[in-house]
């Protein structure tokens, strides 16, 4: 942003202008793969690799930060899984590539990626990522590099991805069928292209010896992780995607018959209550993307290293909060819209552990709920969805339940006194004591030894505690030290006087 630009947003948007600056100001960069010291894992020694991370700031900007600060050789590993799918993706995306020509390509790349020399300069010229494929030998080169258990996994979800691109590929050629059916071809089309990047994702991860070994054994999970992100994409890309032809909002979805639409492009038609139908369409894309949140959060929860779990959580934000702004806005359907700078920039900050993570969730399902109308066939499905994202966060992270600091940097946790479920505790934890007491009493008069219940243990006593009765008990030896002595003074002063004369 130029200086212009930021003054700009200080005087039209002020609170945004403050989250910027905090966010360039106090966010910390986690890793400098640039440094000397993490040139063995980070590959920035050489010119392939330098080429490489270039190709990775160029095709996603929003990835490329939280990849780049993945410990070790996380980073390296995943940015070229990343260009390998992405260079995959160009190919089956390219509309100017013939069919007989792009299925061999699609089903042989997985031995392309790890064939010396191999690239390709077929794509059309407006492809923007078309260089990545006319200097893929880098790819490949580095790509040769790798441990061999991360290189046989890239390997791995590369050809499963290929092979179903293919088919889809082959089917809208061959067919004439421009558009997904029904649900179940979505989420298949979207385990293709994404849910099998949370696979391959979970299984670097186990592999690198950063995560659980049996994380990569969380299919389902990893596959929710991969489906919540494709379909915000695809709700979010919908003008771009269909100016170009491209239809992947299943027919199932937007051509319900109280719609009214037999085309997938009359969504961003003119005329009396169009718009109105396909904001219904559109919140039917949206609850079906919202059925994999609470996967994904759980998904959250088993990630124990800081590194990967900003990787997994930035996006997770990223995608509630872009359902949340293209839920029941119309212009969605007239050009692409994004969260702005400010927003994400805060998400980043944010999302640094599981429970405020599944607040900032119930923030944006909250915010969804409020814009859902009455009128729309979904309205009780969008309730539902929302309702089960405030379940999962009370089921794990209950809101009355409060945790502070200290100094120290130590945590404790307190129950907020304005919350009925407070009330309950207090009585739960009365009853219990009562009832270890009753027990105790029942014991000392049938002469057995008293057993210690949940409460009876002796308190721990904090530090400032202890320095505090450590002070009382000086305190009272000082005074009690005083008064002996002024007692020992006054006898000495009150005894008769012994005078000694000279004889």
């Amino acid at each position: 942003m130029g200086i212009g630009n930021w003054i700009v947003l200080a005087l039209t948007h002020p609170n945004e202008f403050r989250s910027l600056v905090q966010f360039y100001v106090y966010h910390e960069q986690k890793r400098d793969i640039t440094s000397m010291k993490e040139h063995e894992t980070s590959g920035w020694d050489r010119e392939s690799m330098r080429r490489c991370w270039a190709f990775l700031d160029k095709t996603s900007r929003s990835f490329s930060a939280v990849i780049k600060e993945l410990d070790g050789d996380l980073a390296r590993t995943i940015c070229l899984f990343y260009l390998v799918l992405r260079g995959l993706d160009t190919v089956e995306d390219d509309m100017t590539i013939p069919d007989d020509i792009k299925q061999p390509i699609l089903r042989a790349f997985h031995e392309h990626t790890v064939t010396p020399g191999w690239k390709y300069d077929g794509s059309g010229p407006n492809e923007k990522d078309r260089q990545l494929l006319v200097e893929y030998d880098v790819v490949v080169e580095e790509v040769n590099r790798l441990l061999p258990s991360y290189r046989d996994i890239i390997v791995d979800i590369t050809l499963k991805m290929a092979t179903g691109m293919a088919d889809y590929a082959h089917k809208a050629a061959t067919t004439g069928s421009i558009y997904l059916e029904t649900i179940a071809e979505y989420d298949l089309y979207c385990h293709y292209v994404a849910g099998l990047v949370g696979e391959g994702l979970s299984r670097i991860f186990s592999a690198s010896g950063k995560e659980v070994p049996w994380l990569k054994d969380q299919l389902e999970l990893s596959n929710s992780m991969g489906l919540l992100l494709q379909k915000t994409n695809i709700i979010r890309d919908y003008r771009e995607d269909v100016d170009d032809s491209r239809h992947f909002w299943p027919r199932e979805i937007w051509g319900r018959k109280e719609y009214g639409f037999t085309e997938l492009r009359d969504l961003h038609a003119s005329g009396p209550g169009v718009r109105e139908r396909a904001l219904w369409a559109q919140s039917g894309m949206v609850v079906d993307a919202l059925r994999h949140v609470v996967d994904a959060l759980d998904y959250l929860r088993i990630v124990k290293n800081q590194s990967v779990f900003n990787f997994c959580a930035i996006p997770a934000t990223m995608a509630i909060a872009t359902l949340e702004l293209c839920f029941m806005n119309p212009a969605m359907f007239d050009r692409n819209i994004k969260i702005r700078k400010a927003e994400a920039a805060r998400l980043i900050m944010r999302s640094t552990n599981p429970r405020e993570v599944a607040i900032i969730f119930c923030e944006y399902a909250r915010t969804i709920h409020a814009k859902a109308v009455p009128t729309d066939p979904n309205y009780l499905r969008i309730s539902i969805a929302c309702g089960k994202i405030e379940q999962w966060r009370e089921h794990n992270y209950p809101s009355f339940v409060e945790l502070s600091t200290n100094n120290a940097g130590g945590s404790r946790t307190t129950l907020s006194p304005t919350d009925a479920r407070t009330i309950i505790v207090h009585k739960e934890q009365s009853f219990d004591l009562a009832l270890s007491r009753k027990r105790r009493a029942a014991e000392l008069r049938a002469g057995l030894q008293p057993t210690k219940g949940p409460r009876d243990e002796t308190p721990q006593i904090g530090p400032l505690e202890t320095i505090m009765y450590m002070g009382a008990a000086a305190a009272l030896i000082v005074a009690v030290a005083s008064a002996i002595i002024w007692v020992i003074l006054k006898a000495v002063g009150d005894a008769p006087q012994v005078v000694l004369t000279q004889t």
